[in-house]
């Protein structure tokens, strides 16, 4: 067990309640939540940024996501969106550069999905961990049909409108 195994423990309003588990292993009872987080990355093409999982994951081998994960204990929602993508893809963002699209409650999870707005060149791209082996920008009917063909991890909640919605935020900044 790491350190990132370590989740804080929260409440049905998202509130800590003062006690930590450890992920995969302890159980979360009735009204215990975790918060995770999930990167939506779109160019000035209006593409999304999606990576392959590597093949040894235990969870959803070789298929593809939108990058994300758990934040681990002492983490905000922010630092842990931006630790996962250096993480996955090494790619360096700044706080500032995250915009909260929403948050989805689901089971015992809070997921706060945050939308990044760059360039990014695929070659220019350094898997860190191991958690992916590949990347590519995808439109969204590619990234809707790939989901519909279960290429895309089920647990990647993010739609067309999500996608309308980060569109409508990029035309304001």
């Amino acid at each position: 067990m790491n350190s990132l195994d370590i989740v804080d423990i929260y409440n049905e309003n998202k509130e800590k309640v003062g006690y930590t588990k450890v992920r995969y292993k302890d159980t979360l009872e009735l009204g215990e939540y975790i918060i995770g987080v999930q990167a939506i990355i779109i160019n000035s093409k209006k593409e999304i940024l999606i990576s392959k999982r590597s093949e040894n994951k235990k969870a959803y081998p070789s298929m593809w996501e939108c990058n994300g994960g758990a934040i681990t204990t002492g983490e905000t929602s922010i630092q842990g969106i931006l630790r996962e993508i250096k993480e996955e893809l090494g790619i360096d963002f700044r706080e500032e550069d995250a915009i909260l699209i929403k948050t989805i409650k689901k089971e015992n999870q809070f997921k706060d999905l945050y939308l990044f707005v760059k360039d990014i060149n695929v070659e220019d791209i350094r898997f860190q961990d191991n958690e992916a082996t590949e990347v590519k920008w995808v439109n969204i009917d590619k990234f809707i049909r790939m989901y519909q063909n279960n290429e895309i991890v089920p647990n990647v909640d993010f739609g067309t409108e999500d996608y309308e919605i980060c569109l409508n935020i990029i035309q304001k900044i």
